[in-house]
């Protein structure tokens, strides 16, 4: 009998790979919040549409509303359950799932920022793995329909879930995510999960917060100057910050980290070389924006504070300022209040010494 699956979020990512372990014929259900997205399920099924790749499908996961989470526990308990809601409604959520959790049961945190720690406080640290889907561009369009605006891992040579133990070992249960998550898109089981998640985390910090303030697509933020370089300094702040967490970070846009930061500082070589990468790279759709510029659009609440907010207080633990980042944080902030509109300016024209 195949292991039953719970999803905590089907929204964009929790929906993209959740439909794709349906249509592989794995037990999947969702717990969602929005009834809109949970009544489109349960009538029309999840539909899965791409920019450039296959065909569109539906599958029909089964789903329910967070009102009628109550009903698993009269089912056979969850073996693995995937939390991919934001990081602001993490903890609700694993306290959720807790109750419903097999013995030898899991909670897999598939999400942006670095929310293992939040999970285990709640499940305990034996009972936590990470995921990372990495560049996956995927946005929740309308209710029901998830669309793909980039290009997908296997089709750029680009491995998108990196999945991994909190310790490190390899084990069957992060094998078992590993197959699981390959029904979606290119996949591998990592020994170094916090590198390979402070690597994610720097490539949003230099992407969300910037698309959320300015409006601007991925593309368009790559096309203005002034804008490559607030990123990379974004970025370089970070992982330097990582490396004094004592964090082994991986590639971040295909380019070493050490590009990345270096470029943030203003080494003429290495911004040569950022800009080479970031204006040549594979993007899909011209349109498609990070999951903060996403939710900005929508009117819903950010998690900024999770991403350059938590790069921040990082670096006040390790002595280092991150001017850029705090400086984001304010000015995303701002917008999200409404204090601010949406402007390229907010970053064009930002001063920083």
């Amino acid at each position: 009998m195949g292991k039953r699956i719970v999803i905590v979020g089907a929204g964009a990512v929790g929906g993209y790979t959740g439909a794709h372990m349906a249509q592989a014929g794995e037990d999947v259900t969702f717990v969602d919040a929005w009834p809109e997205n949970v009544a489109e399920i349960k009538k029309n099924g999840l539909r899965i549409t791409h920019h450039q790749g296959p065909e569109p499908f539906s599958a029909r996961p089964r789903a329910l509303h967070l009102t009628e989470a109550q009903q698993l526990a009269k089912e056979a308990p969850v073996d693995i359950a995937f939390i991919c809601t934001k990081s602001y409604d993490t903890q609700w959520a694993a306290l959720l799932i807790r109750q419903y959790l097999a013995p030898g049961g899991y909670v897999v945190s598939l999400q942006n920022c670095m929310n293992e720690a939040a999970i285990a406080e709640i499940v305990g640290w034996g009972k936590v793995l990470g995921c990372i889907a990495s560049n996956i561009s995927v946005g929740l369009i309308e209710p029901g329909h998830v669309h793909r605006g980039g290009i997908r891992g296997v089709d750029r040579g680009h491995t998108v879930y990196r999945t991994g133990e909190v310790h490190g070992r390899i084990t069957e249960r992060a094998q078992e995510v590993y197959r699981l998550v390959s029904h979606a898109d290119s996949a591998k089981v990592t020994d170094n999960l916090w590198g390979e998640r402070w690597s994610k985390l720097v490539t949003n910090s230099m992407a969300n917060g910037v698309s959320a303030c300015t409006g601007l697509s991925g593309a368009q933020m790559a096309q203005n100057e002034a804008i490559r370089r607030f990123q990379a300094r974004l970025g370089g702040e970070a992982i330097r910050i990582g490396q004094a967490l004592g964090y082994k970070l991986e590639e971040i846009n295909h380019l070493p980290p050490e590009v990345i930061a270096r470029a943030g500082e203003g080494d003429a070589e290495s911004i040569a070389r950022y800009d080479d990468r970031v204006l040549t790279q594979r993007r899909g759709s011209a349109e498609q924006r990070p999951s903060m510029g996403q939710d900005m659009a929508k009117g819903r609440r950010t998690e900024i504070e999770f991403l350059n907010g938590f790069v921040v207080r990082e670096g006040e633990r390790v002595g280092l300022a991150a001017r850029a980042n705090e400086r984001l944080v304010d000015l995303v902030k701002k917008v999200e209040r409404g204090e601010l509109k949406q402007d390229p300016s907010h970053i064009t024209e930002l001063r920083l010494n």
